[in-house]
């Protein structure tokens, strides 16, 4: 180095030991399980960025173990092959810490087993008997979870149940939570871990997972959870907080159809009490995102939904109370605020003249009233900070000589300032 100090590589050698493991954590397993789901979370979670899939599985995150995936679609291996990494865990026999990953809603398998079928299963599993059977992604999550280090519900299927546990479903299915039950603890003590979404934000998963592992390494404390083990500072907000058209709902400005950019709230929009940051980070890549390229929130993220929000595109009930405070506020807050943009909008020397030499359109200058209104809002601006316009008493004195020195000069540009306006008007 051109220090002259030996560099030292970045490797996670210095990462403490995991309970009772021998030495630090080169890698950790992590097995995605599916069951009644669209396959849009694993779609999601391919698509993140920071971090990406690519560099949670290499090991290039200083710090964090490599993660082994295990996934029934992008995996390498098949069959009893790819199942045998399960039945391990599941034995105790895997020689290294894991985690699991459920996409989907979890089915009430007793449902269909009592007419001798299943909802969802990913391989065979060995009866005492020896028989086999087809081995439901329920059972291997009771099975997987009691060993784990910790439990993650990947999109509002696996966090609440979502669209497969809507009214008049047939599979009595329910969220990860519900399943394991509120006693349930992972082998670090960890109750389930939640990342709602229809889909997720693909960030929002693989900075959970990341988070995870940094505290699985013992290089980071445990993430910040709310209530309902939701990450905090993902879900601690809610869409509108961070909205690129709250400043119309503020001025009760409403979209009445879509394509318009005004808010969004009337067209059916739920972002005033969903908790997502879809519009702070964007769908892919801080791209995107339902409202930031015109759609309203439908609450995907909420443990209501979707029942608690349909039907979909209705106002919210609320917005008769709130749009009509909106409009009430808005109507008075917007002329003011006009007021002091064109304020804004004018140079000394167009306040100077009157006028304004824009070659694209005609601007009208401020007439005597709004320049008195300026006048005095400049007054309340300035009050009490010891800041004026000219300068203070102090720094007009220091200017005075300059000032002499080209006081005949400045008459001269000051007439042909009031020449070229007069010219142009």
């Amino acid at each position: 180095m051109a220090n002259g100090l030996n560099e030292v590589p970045l490797t996670n050698a210095h990462s403490p030991t995991f309970t009772l493991e021998e030495g630090p954590i080169t890698e950790v397993h992590a097995f995605w399980l599916a069951g009644l789901s669209c396959d849009g979370c694993s779609i999601a979670t391919l698509g993140a960025r920071n971090p990406s899939v690519e560099q949670l599985m290499t090991a290039a995150i200083p710090g964090i173990p490599k993660v082994i995936l295990h996934h029934p679609v992008l995996d390498t291996e098949a069959g009893h092959r790819f199942m045998e990494p399960y039945h391990q865990a599941v034995r105790g026999e895997l020689g290294a810490p894991y985690v699991v990953l459920y996409e989907g809603s979890v089915a009430d398998e007793q449902i269909a087993e009592e007419y001798g079928g299943y909802w969802c299963a990913m391989g065979l599993e060995e009866m005492a008997d020896g028989s086999r059977r087809p081995y439901t992604t329920a059972k291997m999550l009771k099975d997987l979870a009691p060993g784990a280090a910790a439990v993650l519900a990947v999109g509002t299927c696996a966090t609440w149940g979502g669209v497969p546990a809507a009214v008049g479903n047939v599979t009595h299915a329910m969220g990860t939570m519900d399943f394991l039950g509120k006693d349930y603890l992972s082998a670090l003590g960890l109750p389930v871990i939640n990342i709602p979404g229809c889909a997720p934000i693909g960030d929002n998963i693989t900075e959970t997972i990341t988070a995870v592992l940094m505290f699985l390494a013992g290089v980071a404390p445990l993430l910040e959870l709310d209530e309902l083990g939701r990450p905090a500072w993902m879900f601690g907000g809610t869409v509108h907080q961070s909205c690129t058209r709250a400043g119309y709902y503020e001025e009760g400005l409403f979209a009445d159809e879509y394509g318009q950019k005004e808010c969004l709230v009337e067209l059916g929009c739920w972002g005033p009490v969903v908790q997502c940051n879809m519009t702070k980070r964007g769908a892919l890549g801080h791209n995107g995102g339902c409202m930031n390229t015109g759609g309203i929130c439908i609450g995907c993220t909420m443990p209501g939904f979707p029942d608690a929000f349909a039907p979909f595109y209705k106002a919210p009930p609320g917005n008769f109370i709130s749009g009509t405070a909106s409009r009430m506020v808005g109507s008075f807050i917007r002329p003011l605020r006009r007021i002091s943009q064109q304020r804004s909008n004018m140079t000394n020397r167009w306040n100077k003249t009157g006028h304004i030499p824009s070659g694209w359109g005609h601007v009208q200058a401020p007439g005597i009233f709004m320049k008195g209104f300026h006048y005095f809002y400049k007054k309340i601006q300035t009050w009490g900070s010891g800041f004026h316009p000219d300068g203070t008493a102090q720094q007009r004195k220091l200017q005075a000589s300059a000032h002499r020195f080209i006081k005949e000069g400045g008459k001269r540009s000051d007439e042909r300032m009031y020449a070229e306006a007069e010219a142009g008007r």
